[in-house]
C-alpha cells in the first residue's frame, strides 16, 4: 500500500515538504517555548492570511506576499518589545486581529465573479504542493536552520536571561530580530503542510512532547525535529487513507505523540519514586 502511495509523483512532493516542514518547525518552537512565546506563530499566521489574500487578489504569489507581510509583522513585534517589554503582548494581540480582520476585508473585496478560497492556507493542502513550493520550501528551511542551530548559542542565551547577554556583549538585538523573522518565514514555509491557524501547533506541540522524554536545550530541539518530521509523515499518509485535511490530521497526530510521551513521562517517574522509596527503607531497616 506504502508502495503504491509513493508512486504518485504528488504524494512524493507532499512526503518531501512534509519531512522539511515537520523537522524544522520545532527547531523554531524550541527557542519561542523556551521565552515563553508560544502563541507568536498564531499570531503571524493571522497575519501572514492577510499576506495571502494580497497576493491572490493582485496576481502575485501568494507565498511572496504572505512572507513579506509576516517578515514585517514579526519586526514589528519585536521592535514593540524591545522598546517597551509590556509592549509585547499588546502588538500580539494586534497581529492576532488585525491580521484575520484585513484578510476579510481584503477578501471581501474580490471582483464579482471572481473566487477567492483561502482553506488551503488556512488549513493546509500539503498534497497540492508543486516542485517549485518543494524547492522554494527547501532553501527556506536550510535558512531557517542556519539560524536557529548556526546561531542558535546567541538566542539561547538571550532567551536565558537577555540582560546578561547584554553585559556579556552578545548580539541580543539582532539575534531577536533573526528570530522574529526566521519565525514568519517557518510560518508561511509551513502554511501549505499545516495551515495558518494550526502551524503553532507544529512548532511547539512537538517541543512540548520532548521536553517529556529528554532533558537539555539541544537534545530537547533534536528529539522535537524528529517527532514533528514523523508526525507530519504520519500525517500525510493518514489524511490521504481517509481523506481528511493534511493539517489537521498532523496536529492530531503531534498531540497523541505529546500524549503517549507525556505518560511514558509519567511512568518513568512513578518508577523512579518507587525506587527511591525502596532504598530508603532498605537504607532504614539497615540502620535499625
Amino acid at each position: 500500500m506504502i508502495g503504491e502511495v509513493l508512486s504518485y509523483e504528488f504524494m512524493q512532493r507532499a512526503l518531501v515538504a512534509a519531512v522539511l516542514v515537520g523537522g524544522v518547525a520545532p527547531t523554531v518552537g524550541a527557542h519561542l517555548v523556551q521565552r515563553r512565546l508560544s502563541l507568536v506563530g498564531d499570531g503571524l499566521g493571522h497575519v501572514a492570511l492577510a499576506g495571502a489574500a494580497i497576493g491572490i487578489l493582485t496576481g502575485t504569489a501568494p507565498v511572496l506576499t504572505a512572507l513579506v507581510v509576516a517578515v514585517i509583522g514579526a519586526l514589528a513585534v519585536e521592535l514593540v518589545r524591545l522598546k517597551a517589554r509590556s509592549g509585547g503582548d499588546v502588538a500580539l494581540a494586534l497581529l492576532f486581529y488585525g491580521g484575520i480582520a484585513l484578510g476579510v476585508v481584503l477578501i471581501s473585496r474580490a471582483p464579482t465573479g471572481k473566487a477567492v478560497n483561502l482553506d488551503s492556507y488556512l488549513f493546509g493542502s500539503v498534497t497540492s504542493t508543486s516542485s517549485t513550493d518543494v524547492i522554494t520550501f527547501a532553501v527556506l528551511s536550510f535558512a531557517v536552520l542556519a539560524v536557529t542551530v548556526g546561531f542558535g548559542r546567541y538566542l539561547l542565551a538571550a532567551g536565558v536571561d537577555e540582560r546578561y547577554a547584554k553585559a556579556a556583549g552578545l548580539p541580543v538585538v539582532p539575534a531577536n530580530l533573526a528570530l522574529a523573522v526566521t519565525t514568519a518565514v517557518t510560518v508561511v514555509v509551513s502554511m501549505r503542510v499545516d495551515g495558518l491557524l494550526l502551524i503553532s501547533a507544529l512548532m511547539v506541540v512537538p517541543v512540548v512532547a520532548a521536553q517529556q522524554l529528554v532533558s537539555g536545550f539541544w537534545r530537547t530541539m533534536a528529539v522535537a525535529s524528529l517527532i514533528g518530521a514523523l508526525a507530519s509523515v504520519v500525517g500525510v499518509f493518514g489524511a490521504y487513507e481517509a481523506d481528511t485535511p493534511s493539517g489537521a490530521t498532523i496536529v492530531l497526530i503531534t498531540i497523541s505523540i505529546f500524549a503517549i510521551a507525556l505518560v511514558m513521562n509519567s511512568l518513568r517517574s512513578s518508577l523512579a519514586t518507587r525506587r527511591t522509596r525502596r532504598l530508603l527503607r532498605g537504607e532504614t531497616d539497615r540502620v535499625s
